[in-house]
């Protein structure tokens, strides 16, 4: 079947344009894109394209992601979708009591009792184990390379650094790994981090379990005890990713899939289901009216994902699959009011049943994969002699003793960092993901509604200007949103704020699409101009 459903015409400013090949990696740094190419010059697959390239963004990208990040994937084997989900557990001391007696009511933000175990390094081993082709030991010469030898910092990830740089210059690792000169590296400078270098030797050398069974799993479990943590080396040990069946939902004729539960994506499929009971296509893509709806729909989304989503083996009074369920969210749309904007509140289903990166090869294999330290810098800690910066999850569980949310031992908390793949009559059209914390959900749908509803090319639907809502009414646009869209919603009751975003950017997003049943068509690629990176194929 031919899909090349696309007005290939430009609609926004953007310095980009559409990328057109057999073999793609689009990622959010340019020198991790390059990454992932070598490996399939050399041969690889679209997993080891996209192993190297998330290697390399832990070096590269220190402000989003690195060696103590979580991850999510998933693969197009060239048959079928296999989901992983890497994200880390809560060390086994961690429960309630345990933070009422350290933090009272109030969830740590940054720290070490905000570390659950970093479950990247697992993502990749686990992917190179089932699908890669390379030796494991290639995969990360690039990201080795790049931490031993310095590179240049990218405009983007500096003023990402420089703004992170007070809250976060006191906590212990932070300043002697990430402030080399006592301050931020700035444009052009040439950053190196030998620590990490070291360490991503020691993973390569043993696939993975140096990280958490080895010097480096010792030497997290030390730092974070010298700091008064609760993690184990047992706590590492013990640590496994799952591979985990994703969830979909059908959307005019697509099939939009997302990983189940502990993580956010069931949002983007519950708002594109309430969404499929209004003719967005009738209404001009950039209208008042269409923007209205989608900010409702997402709203009315979040309202349940925030009340009933966590690890979905502690989801026992609501399921996925009853948040999905057809008629529920036929109700929920039509709690939408055409007119006026509305503070949601969650509903009670019936009972029932961050950096970004994308690869495809021209074998027809596909990958969607994530990786995320969360809010910038994580936890803020990084591990000395190790270069291993620590994510901080934990800030995401609950301390309501009655949420599906609440803080247990070994239980993955909320999360935000979502991959997302979209098939078509059962074969793959599009592996995509947009960073930015709870904007990735919003990210998806808006992209999705562009290019399906709209037939917007993906370079086109990921430049166009973005919305992000907030709790309640209130709703961020970006400052390229016409002024007389913005007043529009305003009128309907939505509190609009124009910001600049200088940590989510709005979402920042890789799309690759395949273009037809014929793998010699090849694909083709976008990359957000929201931060530094590109899409490049052969």
């Amino acid at each position: 079947m031919d899909h090349y459903p696309f007005d290939w015409q430009a609609k926004y400013p953007t310095v980009r344009a559409p990328l057109f090949a057999r073999n793609v990696v689009s990622t959010s740094h340019p020198l991790a894109a390059q990454a992932g190419l070598r490996m399939l010059l050399k041969g690889g697959n679209a997993v080891d394209a996209a192993i190297a390239a998330a290697a390399a963004l832990t070096i590269t990208e220190p402000i989003s992601n690195g060696l103590g990040s979580d991850a999510f994937s998933i693969v197009w084997d060239g048959r079928s979708l296999h989901g992983l989900n890497a994200s880390g557990t809560a060390p086994a001391a961690w429960d309630l009591a345990y933070f009422r007696r350290r933090h009272g009511s109030v969830y740590p933000k940054r720290g070490v009792d905000t570390v659950t175990v970093p479950g990247a390094v697992s993502a990749w081993s686990a992917l190179h184990e089932k699908f890669g082709r390379l030796a494991f030991e290639e995969l990360l010469e690039p990201a080795i390379e790049l931490a031993e030898r310095g590179f240049g910092i990218t405009p983007i990830v500096n003023q990402k650094w420089v703004a992170q740089e007070d809250e976060l210059k006191s906590i212990p690792g932070f300043a002697q790994a990430f402030l080399p000169r006592g301050r931020s590296p700035r444009i052009g400078e040439r950053f190196s981090f030998a620590a990490a270098g070291r360490t991503l030797r020691r993973i390569a050398e043993t696939k993975g379990r140096d990280f958490y069974e080895g010097e480096t799993a010792d030497r997290i479990a030390a730092f974070i005890r010298e700091h008064g943590g609760a993690m184990t080396t047992a706590d590492l040990r013990d640590y496994r990713p799952d591979w985990v069946t994703p969830i979909s939902r059908d959307y005019r004729g697509y099939t939009l899939h997302e990983i189940p539960p502990n993580g956010q994506g069931i949002a983007a499929l519950m708002a594109l289901g309430m969404l499929e009971h209004f003719d967005l296509a009738s209404m001009p893509a950039d209208s008042v009216q269409a923007r209205h709806l989608q900010i409702e729909a997402m709203k009315c989304a979040f309202a349940d994902v925030y009340r009933w989503v966590a690890d979905e083996r502690h989801m026992t009074q609501v399921r996925a699959a009853d948040l999905l369920d057809d008629g529920y969210l036929a109700e929920r749309a039509k709690r939408i009011d055409l007119e006026r904007a509305t503070d949601f509140q969650h509903g009670m289903p019936p009972a029932g049943g961050t950096i970004y990166l994308s690869a495809a090869d021209e074998s027809g294999m596909m990958v969607s994969f994530i990786q995320s330290n969360y809010m910038g810098f994580g936890s803020g800690l990084v591990v000395p002699e190790a270069g291993v910066s620590l994510q901080n999850r934990g800030h995401c569980f609950s301390l309501d003793e009655n949420h599906p949310n609440v803080v247990a031992p070994r239980k993955r908390p909320f999360h935000t960092i979502i991959p997302a793949f979209l098939t078509r009559d059962g074969k793959p059209q599009m592996s995509f993901g947009v960073m930015g914390g709870n904007m990735q959900p919003q990210g998806h749908l808006q992209t999705l509604v562009r290019m399906i509803d709209y037939r917007q090319q993906p370079q086109a639907a990921c430049d166009a200007p973005r919305w992000k809502v907030n709790r309640g009414l209130s709703v961020d646009v970006e400052q390229t949103m016409e002024p007389e869209v913005r007043e529009a919603l305003a009128a309907r009751g939505h509190q609009i704020e124009e910001i600049v975003d200088s940590y989510m950017d709005f979402g920042s997003g890789q799309f690759i699409w395949r273009l037809s049943d014929e793998l010699e068509d090849g694909y083709v690629a976008a990359s957000d101009s929201r931060r530094d990176g590109c899409a490049v194929g052969f």
